[in-house]
């Protein structure tokens, strides 16, 4: 099956990153201090000094300068040892998440799909070998899966990533594939590049994704192409649930069609 064409926006990206940008025209610090804020994450929202150094590759008198200036502007704090971001560095995501328009668009219908399912429903783009998730609505039951917006996942373990990759011209699969490190989440994760090509062009086939396990034990997730009003993929419409509430199958017979319909209702919003 023929992947959709990228949108204007996506082929503008794609020569951007393709671009040789020499380094003259690289600011190091802003790289170095990039590298400092993607060092923290769920799993480390505190961290010492060294733990920094070492997760950005930087050496400890360089992460130090960068963490205490991001102390003074007051996008990160400290007690003396420990490092931690500060609610103000959601600024810096914010203002391109707020740029995309999708996410508003979609978020009236996403909700109406939570109502429906009663499970929590997402969308998310792709950035890189992740997805980015820009839109959300929580499910109401007591156990239910907590992904806030502006989170990423790893791109090869997760439906949204694999329905998204589904819609990159050949070359850009054959790319991606090349330069993936597959890491094992789970023992569920595929690890095996034949296999993760082979699940990609099944999603393209279908037209969805269903993914079990992969990126957290006790998870499954259901994924479909949300396009825009000329047919390319945008980004991707999902519902997690927890194993012990649905079975795969069950998720095919009663949960498929329900996100079939939402994401075209989702183009139908979209401006032509």
């Amino acid at each position: 099956m023929r992947a959709p064409r990228l949108s204007q926006a996506k082929r503008i990206m794609a020569r951007t990153r393709d671009a040789e940008i020499g380094d003259r025209d690289v600011v190091n610090s802003l790289v170095k201090g990039l590298d400092v804020i993607r060092s923290f994450n769920r799993n480390k929202p505190q961290m010492t000094l060294t733990e920094v150094a070492r997760l950005s590759g930087l050496t400890r008198a360089s992460a130090r300068r960068i963490l205490l200036t991001l102390v003074r502007e007051e996008y990160a704090e400290t007690d003396g040892k420990y490092f931690g971001l500060r609610p103000k560095v959601l600024e810096l995501g914010f203002s391109a998440l707020s740029s995309m328009t999708i996410g508003e668009l979609a978020q009236p219908t996403l909700s109406a799909l939570e109502k429906r399912l009663n499970e929590s429903c997402f969308v998310a783009v792709l950035d890189g070998e992740e997805v980015l998730y820009i839109c959300r609505a929580s499910g109401r039951r007591r156990i239910n899966v907590n992904v806030p917006v502006g989170s990423r996942a790893p791109a090869h373990a997760v439906s949204t990533g694999r329905v998204l990759l589904a819609a990159l011209p050949d070359k850009e699969i054959d790319r991606y594939i090349r330069n993936v490190e597959l890491k094992k989440l789970t023992s569920n994760t595929i690890t095996s590049k034949p296999k993760l090509r082979s699940a990609i062009h099944e999603a393209a086939k279908q037209g969805w994704s269903m993914v079990d396990q992969e990126l957290d034990v006790g998870l499954r997730s259901l994924s479909v192409p949300i396009r825009n009003r000329a047919g390319d993929v945008v980004a991707a419409l999902n519902v997690c649930c927890p194993t012990s509430r649905i079975t795969i199958a069950d998720m095919k017979s009663k949960l498929l069609n329900e996100l079939l319909d939402a994401s075209r209702s989702i183009t139908a919003a979209l401006p032509a």
